[in-house]
């Protein structure tokens, strides 16, 4: 509020559209703290907490990453993802594998034991969340997704912009 002006709360709500970037921020603040918790729940670093997410995530997409993907999803290096999937396999949470046509390409692959303690902690937010989204109507969920995946596709471009 300005010194000896009073202004309306419409007059400080922010903009639409600010309000939608608020929001992302919020929601990526917490996914951070969520995976940060999964972490914990493991005794695995965040980073590698991070790469098993990735993992599961693409398991549960139907696909699976390589260890060269895998390093370009999470931003480190070569041989710091092979370090990383060293611990996960070492922990019983990974195998690398070669069901790949090509033999020559290493899949990475989760282990059911890690898929059903993720499934335990994850599978409450899902439900909590797929519960709130059920309230609005799939052409607003249609729209909403859209928008996320431009946005993400801007945000990547901006990243792919930015000095090493």
């Amino acid at each position: 509020m300005t010194k000896g002006r009073k202004t309306s709360p419409e007059q400080d709500a922010p903009e639409p559209r600010e309000a939608v970037l608020a929001g992302l921020r919020s929601c990526s603040a917490i996914s951070a703290e969520i995976s940060k918790r999964f972490a914990g729940s493991l005794g695995l670093h965040p980073t590698d907490a991070t790469a098993l997410i990735e993992i599961l995530e693409a398991e549960e997409r139907g696909m699976h990453l390589s260890p060269a993907r895998l390093s370009e999803r999470i931003g480190l290096t070569s041989g710091a993802t092979s370090s990383l999937l060293n611990r996960l396999e070492e922990a019983g949470h990974v195998v690398r594998s070669r069901i790949h046509s090509d033999r020559r390409v290493v899949t990475l692959q989760s282990t059911a034991g890690v898929q059903e303690v993720a499934k335990a902690f994850f599978d409450p937010l899902a439900v909590r969340l797929d519960a709130t989204m059920s309230s609005y109507p799939t052409s607003l969920l249609e729209e909403l997704d859209t928008l996320l995946a431009e946005l993400h596709a801007v945000t990547e471009e901006y990243v792919q912009d930015l000095p090493s």
